[in-house]
């Protein structure tokens, strides 16, 4: 469980790779909720569960500590020490059974994290590829199909929680149509309601979970003035019309796709309905400012510790035959 006081309404990382005294103390009078790791922060096992350690001890309890493992471009912790993994897109296409091979997969993902004191990881990305997805984020994704991707999501969920970790499905209520990098700056969707109804699909199909991540992406058909991250309007389509009611934490506030201070970034995100900001490059004077934000309201509170009490359990298993399967499917 965590602390009975209320926790600050954001999500911190540290610069390198062992956390500082400035930093600890910093977190000590800050409470983040929880804290993400980055491939600057991740150098060996026993540098990654000391630091993990570190965090926690800094705040008080066993907060989460977050991660983005997806495998491809995007996985923070590396050979030799760690597996790796094809992109998502290419994993599916690949698999001769894709619900296992993804399950296998997510029970391997989670067995380097857990071992190394990481409880959450930002996946699965559900986000819908299609011809004109960035590059950024298209291999990220499983498929072109909305169906699929809703199905290869839930079987990498349930593969990580038997290995003792969380997701955050990501990037609500769809970043697939997007042809800008939102790290650089702000994609436009002109698409129809009815045709971003097959973007929301498998959101919907996983609403159940949770915890989630919004997108910063403008949706013209929701909001033109402001993209889903900042706007009440698309927040409230992920809460009614996806039913997703657990922890909506933003993408990285830091990121290009937004305009304004860090602190006016995550003011107008909580303010939107975002329960969490999430703020990732370790800067110590931007922290100091996101700590202004303060603590979670009593909704996205009791958000967070419905995700704390659903942390799943660890189950012991043959990772070395899980690994062989894995290699063959």
């Amino acid at each position: 469980m965590g602390l009975d006081r209320g926790q600050g309404a954001y999500i911190f990382g540290c610069e390198t790779l062992t956390l500082s005294p400035s930093e600890a103390a910093f977190f000590r009078e800050a409470q983040p909720w929880g804290f993400i790791l980055f491939a600057r922060n991740v150098d060996t096992p026993d540098q990654l569960r000391a630091l993990t350690s570190d965090l926690r001890e800094a705040v008080g309890w066993h907060a989460p500590v977050l991660i983005d493992q997806e495998g491809g471009r995007v996985q923070r912790m590396r050979a030799p020490h760690w597996r790796e993994f094809l992109p998502p897109l290419d994993q599916v296409l690949t698999a001769k059974d894709p619900d296992r091979a993804l399950w296998l997969r997510g029970r391997l993902l989670a067995e380097d994290l857990f071992r190394a004191g990481i409880d959450v990881n930002c996946v699965p990305g559900l986000d819908v590829a299609r011809d004109e997805t960035h590059p950024f984020l298209k291999n990220r994704c499983f498929s072109e199909d909305h169906g699929m991707v809703a199905r290869m999501g839930r079987a990498l969920v349930e593969g990580m929680a038997a290995g003792g970790v969380s997701p955050v499905m990501k990037h609500l209520p769809g970043h697939g149509r997007g042809t800008v990098d939102s790290h650089k700056g702000l994609p436009r969707v002109t698409a129809s309601r009815a045709d971003l109804a097959e973007d929301f699909a498998p959101f919907e199909a996983l609403s159940d979970l949770s915890m989630g991540m919004s997108a910063h992406i403008i949706l013209d058909a929701i909001d033109p003035e402001r993209p889903a991250t900042q706007s009440p309007k698309a927040i409230r389509v992920i809460r009614d019309e996806i039913g997703f009611d657990g922890l909506l934490m933003t993408d990285d506030i830091s990121m290009g796709a937004l305009a304004g201070t860090v602190l006016e970034r995550g003011e107008t995100a909580l303010a939107a309905g975002c329960d969490m900001v999430l703020h990732c490059n370790g800067d110590l004077t931007e922290m100091q400012e996101i700590a202004r934000l303060g603590e979670m309201s009593e909704a996205a509170q009791a958000r967070a510790d419905r995700a704390i009490a659903r942390r799943p359990a660890y189950t012991p298993i043959d990772i070395n035959a899980l690994a062989e399967e894995f290699s063959r499917t």
